[in-house]
């Protein structure tokens, strides 16, 4: 059975890209909900489960860290695990993510194959 993915970035451009990087990965999906910042995600994840979250960190409204941090606060939400993707080269924010619960992350620009092993242990 496929899995529930919420795409979580600013630019539409960026995902649709993350979500066609995530087919052609190899990856199967029975719902691909995206969100424009962290604040909608929130509300997004309101009202479904997902197995994953992708989510940019530079976001206007609400930016990826604060996100993981509200995230985290929710004990509905709090278990779901997300990987940042991110054109953040900086290792002080990348740490901070990691530290706020984020397992991975992938560096814009990326192939489906850095999706694949970034990925592939959890869908």
């Amino acid at each position: 059975m496929g899995k529930k993915v919420l795409i979580v970035d600013d630019s539409n451009t960026m995902r649709k890209i993350v979500a066609r990087s995530l087919r052609q990965a190899g990856f199967e999906f029975e719902k691909l909900l995206e969100a424009a910042d962290g604040q909608a995600a929130l509300e997004a994840l309101a009202g479904e489960t997902v197995d994953i979250i992708l989510s940019d960190i530079n976001m206007p409204v609400m930016d990826g860290i604060e996100f993981l941090r509200q995230k985290n606060a929710d004990a509905q939400i709090k278990g779901i695990p997300v990987v940042m993707i991110t054109t953040e080269a900086g290792s002080d924010v990348l740490n901070e993510a990691l530290s706020l619960g984020a397992v991975g992350t992938i560096k814009k620009p990326f192939t489906p194959e850095q999706v694949q092993e970034v990925l592939g242990k959890f869908l």
